[in-house]
């Protein structure tokens, strides 16, 4: 819906929108409207500090004589330093017989922060203190200085701390860290060690007594650890040698129960004798086979008539005089063969004893036969027999073999207590060696001991004399250059009064006022007009006509001061105002400006141009190329830089957007939040709507009230009627002024102006 209802009237407009296009300002107006805005002006500062100049030399004088005497009256103190390097030194020799070959891995950033954390120990503070009689030296005690009524004073009520609260450890150990320091080198594994006394040969001392009782604290962390890893070890030997006694009693008793004695080779006697058992088979298997076959080849050799030629034959001594015999009887039978006839009887007699040798040797080898049959007949037996007792043993193991694994179990439980029993002596033998050695080696080694030094550490004169004396210069520089700026920035300062008092005369030179000063507004927009005029060569505002109706001037600026005064006063309804009517656009942003301008005196006020159709607007803000609401809406500028100020009040201005924008941007969703953005910050939102011929009629309507700004030549009940068409659209209130503002009609600022 469009608030244009009153655009047609008695058959033509009542009113056309103008078609002017926004001022540009030159870079002289730019200038000129920074220095009018109130902006940092360095060479008037710089003037009001060379007028001020006592209020801060003196101070720093004082300041640089003051840090002079203190820093002389301070005792000063001297500063010793030692470096450790630490490092795994830990002899080889001593080392467990597991990590002997084995490299040491380098130390982290994080175990020399450990190694400062000890350097800093509380034990080790104690020892350093008892060693060097630190508790007997006033610088440590402050007691022992006497007692300062005034610090006692300042104790009481709360400032200082009364030493007497502390007991002298304590006291000695406050002041003892507050002279001592240690960190590590950064990328590197050395510790520093610092420490600050009135007397130079004292704080050398201490940082060296500081490094050798670190190294001496670690050798004794050492020496503590490995006696009682010594004193653990003895305990766990006793009770394992009593275990171990205890599992080796129950393998014997179960072994002499279960009868699972053990022979040679720690083998059971039962698998022993199944061994020789299963050796005596196999012998007597073999006596058997070699005797049946023996007596078989005699046998053979027999039947066949054939020479006893077998080994056990020929071995036999009767065999072997038999054969002498018969070798000696042959030998004879061929000597007479060789002279008597086969038929003598001496032949004869050879022949018959041959024979019969021939019959014992055949008779002689069937008994050896005989004799082989026998013997296999009794290893047969043998064999038998051995069999049977070889059956019996594998039955016997048999049976045996749940036993068997009841005693390896308990075997295994004595090994293993009796190597964890070894184990253990083996560690306390190493315990009890390290625990003997007087100089156990440290984890770290003094590289650089403290010497005495002549230069004092703290304080350092010149950079706190220097600090000082700047700190006094700037801070009294400082408070006289912002309470300058308060002043010129303050509202209603003469600065920005006499910046009005000087542009005025020159835009209205020839305007002259009857109505005594108090009557006459400040907040005309007038005096703007004219030097944007001035100073740009387009839009150029139209004289007013000669033949104009003289004007009420004083009523017409007093009607509007009425309305801001009713508006002001209105509370929250009337924080959004909504400037519209049928008057030309530039009266209409001419009214809204003046209407602001006097809402500014007595509350924040920030003016809103939706028409974008004026230059007034530009030619009042302090920046006129800012960007504006189509900016916003197109997320290219922000709230902080779409807001300028006005340059002859205190009210702030928002344009519609820069030259040549889309006026869709206007009709956005986001221009009703940004709205309402602004109406959380500022007491009262004027809007400039000109005619409203395209804007929505909600974003202008809504908990709003309207000041309708008419035409001149518009009858009153044409005025009532838009009245109570406004009132009917959804305006809370209207107001209907006499007449728009003119150029023409501005006036030199009253009393009321308030420039910012």
């Amino acid at each position: 819906m469009r608030l244009a209802f009153w655009r047609a009237g008695n058959g033509k407009p009542v009113v056309q929108q103008a078609k002017v296009r926004r001022a540009l300002a030159a870079p002289e107006a730019v200038a000129t409207s920074a220095s009018e805005s109130g902006d940092l002006n360095l060479h008037a500062l710089g003037q009001v500090l060379m007028r001020k100049r006592n209020w801060i030399i003196v101070p720093t004088v004082l300041a640089l004589v003051a840090s002079l005497a203190a820093v002389n009256m301070i005792t000063p103190r001297y500063k010793s330093e030692a470096r450790i390097l630490i490092e795994g030194r830990e002899n080889v020799f001593l080392r467990p017989n597991g990590e002997r070959n084995e490299e040491r891995s380098a130390l982290d950033p994080e175990a020399v922060t450990s190694q400062v954390q000890l350097v800093q120990s509380r034990d080790l503070a104690r020892e350093i203190i008892k060693k060097n009689r630190l508790a007997e030296l006033p610088e440590f005690d402050p007691v022992l200085r006497g007692f300062s009524p005034i610090k006692s004073l300042l104790a009481l009520v709360g400032i200082g701390r009364d030493p007497f609260s502390l007991t002298p450890e304590e006291r000695v150990l406050e002041a003892y860290y507050e002279r001592f320091t240690a960190y590590a080198v950064d990328k590197s594994r050395v510790i520093v060690v610092e420490f600050q006394s009135r007397d130079p040969e004292l704080a050398a001392r201490v940082a060296n007594s500081i490094a050798e009782g670190y190294l001496v604290l670690q050798q004794d962390a050492r020496q503590q650890q490995a006696k009682t890893a010594g004193q653990w070890l003895s305990r766990e030997i006793e009770d394992l040698r009593k275990k171990v006694a205890e599992a080796e009693a129950r393998v014997e008793d179960f072994r002499s129960k279960s009868s699972l004695f053990v022979g040679t080779n720690n083998t059971t006697l039962s698998n022993q004798q199944m061994g020789e058992l299963n050796t005596q088979l196999n012998n007597a298997r073999a006596l058997k086979s070699d005797a049946e076959s023996k007596a078989r080849l005699i046998k053979e050799m027999l039947q066949s008539g054939r020479p006893i030629e077998a080994s056990e034959v020929l071995n036999s001594e009767l065999m072997r005089r038999l054969s002498e015999q018969r070798v000696t009887l042959r030998a004879q039978l061929a000597e007479q063969s060789s002279t008597l006839l086969g038929g003598h009887p001496r032949i004869k007699e050879l022949k018959a004893q041959l024979a019969d040798l021939d019959r014992q040797l055949r008779e002689e080898a069937g008994k050896v036969s005989r004799s082989l049959d026998n013997d296999a007949h009794i290893a047969s037996g043998r064999v038998e027999g051995l069999m049977n007792s070889l059956e019996q043993l594998k039955k016997q193991a048999s049976s045996s073999n749940g036993q068997d694994v009841q005693l390896r179990a308990l075997e295994r439980e004595a090994k293993a207590q009796r190597d964890l029993l070894e184990s253990y002596l083996a560690k306390y033998r190493e315990a009890n060696t390290r625990e003997n050695i007087e100089a156990a080696p440290a984890d770290g080694r003094i590289i650089s001991r403290a010497t005495v030094s002549n230069t004092p550490a703290y304080p350092k004169k010149l950079p706190v004399v220097l600090i000082a004396t700047l700190a006094t210069l700037l801070l009294t520089s400082g408070a006289i250059a912002t309470g300058e700026l308060l002043r010129m920035t303050a509202p209603g300062s003469s600065g920005s009064a006499r910046v009005v008092r000087e542009v005025a005369p020159e835009i209205v030179p020839d305007m002259t006022v009857a109505s005594p000063p108090q009557v006459v507004l400040a907040p005309a927009i007038a005096p703007e007009l004219p030097v944007a005029a001035h100073r740009v060569s387009e839009p150029t505002l139209s004289e007013p006509r000669a033949d104009a109706p003289p004007m009420n001037i004083a009523a017409e600026h007093g009607e509007i001061e009425q309305l801001a005064d009713t508006l002001v006063g209105g509370g929250p309804a009337a924080r959004k105002v909504t400037v519209l009517g049928t008057a030309p656009s530039e009266s209409i942003t001419l009214t809204a400006l003046a209407l602001a301008r006097v809402m500014a005196q007595q509350a924040r006020v920030v003016v809103v141009d939706l028409v974008a159709s004026s230059p007034a607007i530009a030619a009042a803000s302090a920046d006129p190329m800012a960007p504006g609401l189509a900016e916003l809406m197109r997320g290219e500028a922000s709230f902080a830089q779409i807001i300028t100020r006005d340059r002859l009040s205190r009210a702030h201005l928002v344009n519609a957007g820069r030259l040549g924008f889309d006026r869709a941007q206007l009709q956005s969703p986001r221009l009703t939040l940004a709205i309402d953005a602004l109406l959380r910050v500022y007491d009262h939102v004027l809007l400039d709507a000109g005619t409203a011929s395209d804007l929505p009629a909600e974003l202008l309507t809504s908990q709003a009230q309207a000041v309708v700004v008419p035409d001149a030549s518009m009858a009153s009940d044409a005025r009532r009627l838009m009245c109570d068409q406004l009132k009917a659209v959804g305006f809370s209130d209207v107001t209907m002024l006499s007449k728009p503002c003119q150029a023409s009609d501005a006036v030199e600022p009253g009393p009321r102006v308030v420039a910012a």
